[in-house]
């Protein structure tokens, strides 16, 4: 390995450092299996904080950046919180005191969460999160909510033209 980087490549994000591509993937080899190591000797604590974090990054940038389309987040976010703390889901409604089936309808996207249920994972997050990271309680809300106008707008081409016909404009000059 050379130590000279080219200063165009450094530029550009890339590291010029190796002479070959032979080389380069054979310390990308050796650092990945350094992570590996790394991460087996972690304890399971360490590992869910790091989940859970990663989960809260995830759910702020869905919240910061709207995305148009029909995926369920707030299913998708709500089993990943689940499974990254309990080992079974029943486990998780039994504590907040809702039916496995109704969790299981919610997460599958079998049912619309209630407000009821979304208030009790609220206080389970903020309670989950105090010894992980900073928390806001809203986050729940924020994505149901930005999850209903995204697949709204998503399905303008369905609505829109009905409505439209059934609306009259007052014409201001």
């Amino acid at each position: 390995m050379t130590n000279k980087i080219n200063e165009d490549e450094a530029e550009y994000g890339v590291d010029s450092r190796y002479i070959s591509v032979k080389e380069r993937n054979e310390e990308a080899a050796n650092l990945m299996e350094a992570r590996l190591n790394r991460m087996k000797n972690l304890p399971k604590e360490q590992i869910v904080k790091a989940k859970l974090v990663q989960l809260k990054l995830k759910m702020d940038a869905y919240i910061s950046n709207l995305v148009f389309d029909n995926q369920r987040y707030f299913s998708k976010f709500l089993a990943t919180y689940v499974d990254t703390i309990y080992d079974k889901r029943s486990s998780f409604a039994k504590d907040i005191d809702v039916t496995a089936v109704s969790l299981s309808q919610v997460i599958n996207t079998h049912r619309e969460p209630s407000e009821l249920f979304i208030l009790k994972l609220m206080v389970h997050s903020e309670g989950t999160y105090m010894s992980v990271c900073k928390f806001q309680k809203e986050v729940w809300y924020q994505i149901y909510f930005n999850e209903k106008i995204c697949d709204t707008m998503a399905r303008q081409d369905e609505w829109r033209p009905r409505l439209s016909k059934q609306i009259k404009f007052v014409e201001i000059n």
